[in-house]
């Protein structure tokens, strides 16, 4: 059961290969089962018109042979000698008064088996037709007629005709026709199957082709089958097409961001910077301006940040967010990291570390970027009692940092959607902290800038832990 339930795993019984194979291997064994059953049912009538025939004209040849030996032979015995002159090795002749009594037989009516024998003499009628009848294992074609001699109906005539060993060949040919059908068929299915195989191996390219296609190289993807059908040219051709409008669309795209991000950023700035000269001389305001003037700048700030991490991204899409890499004390970055966070927050944060000196290969100020946007997103989602725990380690050439929080869980479902720009868990809960879902983005993009990657593992009610994995240099314990 297990086995068949692989294989059917593994066959797409839905596929276009499947479809056609069974499509066409259907049709061949309905054209091949019909052809075979007509080839049959002609052969056996053929068999049957030629012994019907012969018995037909023992039947008509009888009464002639009788009035031969009118003036031979006495009459009692004219019958029998008529009847033994027509029979053979495998025809039997009889015939019965109106009193259903034997007149004459043949002789060699007795070299049947007695129960088959017995069964064809007790018949009482038969029908001018000839039929062919099964007895036990034999066959036997019967016919009957009236006995007309002199114009005086005498009784009837039974004749019969031994085809079983014709109907035993005829049946071995029947069901070896029915066996090279089978075989035919099936040898038929599997070469179809081959072919179709062979015939859709350009869709399966072109299908290859699309899945490794990503939105780096949209611009440059090409897809070339030289030697496929012209329809699946045609396909690829119009994949080109649609590939090169949506490499176009996708670049109108990110330079509109960049465009209007770079140019909303200066002025924002200004705006922010003016806010903020406002409420240094905030004697003259009220309570009421104040606040409004500080939730303004606030807003501001947080527009700018935006646009800043929009940059960004459009620049690394764009391949212009260099990275100056090099040689990193992961120690120090992490506690000036945790100390700014301290200042800026009355959030309770603490590191563990392993008693060595760590350097890594990286961007200072960028991983700086990348670790103040965990502990901020840390803060976000999860309650302000809860402290934060930032860890790090290494195993072999491979630094490990992970920022931990005791939050709300990220259910597993999103797990994998959490680094996607401008994807939100939670619209209300984000809405609320400040988030337009950019920041995880931008966390990936700048450890993959740096040769890394990262990772969430979260449970709902437990916390989330953000693990970041970078290039490392041989460490030395801390003296």
């Amino acid at each position: 059961m297990n086995q068949i339930q692989n294989i059917f795993r593994i066959i797409d019984l839905f596929s276009l290969r499947v479809r056609l194979t069974i499509g066409i291997a259907a049709v061949s064994a309905l054209g091949l089962g019909s052809f075979a059953t007509w080839t049959s049912w002609k052969m056996q009538q053929f068999l049957i018109n030629n012994y019907k025939i012969n018995i037909q004209q023992i039947a008509q040849r009888l009464p002639y042979h009788v009035e031969i030996y009118t003036n031979i032979i006495p009459s009692e015995n004219r019958l029998q000698k008529a009847i033994n002159n027509l029979s053979s090795p495998h025809t039997f002749l009889w015939v019965k008064s109106p009193k259903n009594q034997i007149l004459a037989q043949s002789n060699n009516l007795n070299k049947l088996p007695k129960e088959n024998a017995s069964q064809l003499i007790y018949l009482t009628e038969m029908s001018r037709e000839p039929l062919v009848k099964q007895m036990g294992k034999s066959y036997f074609v019967l016919c009957g007629s009236t006995l007309t001699l002199q114009d005086k109906v005498v009784g009837t005539l039974f004749v019969v005709q031994d085809v079983t060993d014709e109907q035993s060949m005829f049946l071995v040919i029947v069901q070896s026709l029915g066996i090279g059908s089978i075989v035919t068929i099936t040898t038929i299915s599997v070469a179809i199957a081959f072919y179709i195989k062979r015939s859709l191996q350009p869709l399966r390219q072109l299908s290859q082709m699309t899945e490794v296609i990503s939105l780096a190289d949209l611009g440059q993807a090409q897809i070339y089958l030289d030697n496929a059908p012209s329809e699946v040219r045609e396909l690829a051709q119009t994949f080109n097409m649609m590939l090169t409008r949506l490499s176009q669309s996708w670049e109108q795209e990110r330079q509109f961001v960049s465009n209007v991000s770079h140019e909303l950023r200066t002025p924002l700035t200004i705006v922010h910077g003016y806010l903020q000269s406002v409420l240094r001389r905030q004697n003259n305001l009220t309570e009421i301006q104040q606040e409004a003037l500080a939730t303004a700048a606030a807003e501001a700030e947080r527009t700018i940040r935006l646009l800043q991490d929009l940059l960004d991204l459009a620049r690394a899409d764009s391949g212009y967010l260099h990275f100056r890499l090099e040689r990193c004390m992961l120690n120090d970055l992490i506690t000036e990291v945790v100390v700014m966070a301290k200042i800026y927050s009355d959030r309770q944060i603490t590191i563990e570390s392993t008693n060595q000196l760590i350097e890594v290969k990286a961007d200072y100020s960028r991983l700086k970027q990348v670790l103040v946007n965990l502990i901020d997103n840390a803060f976000k989602y999860s309650d302000p009692e809860t402290s934060v725990t930032v860890k790090f380690h290494q195993q072999a050439d491979q630094a490990i940092i992970q920022v931990c929080d005791q939050g709300y869980g990220i259910p597993l479902q999103h797990q994998a959607r959490i680094f996607e720009r401008f994807y939100r868990l939670d619209e209300a809960r984000t809405s609320s902290t400040g988030g337009c879902g950019l920041g995880l983005s931008i966390v990936k993009t700048l450890v993959e800038g740096m040769d890394g990657n990262v990772t969430v593992r979260s449970r709902l009610g437990e916390g989330s832990i953000f693990t970041i994995t970078l290039p490392a240099y041989l460490s030395s314990p801390i003296q």
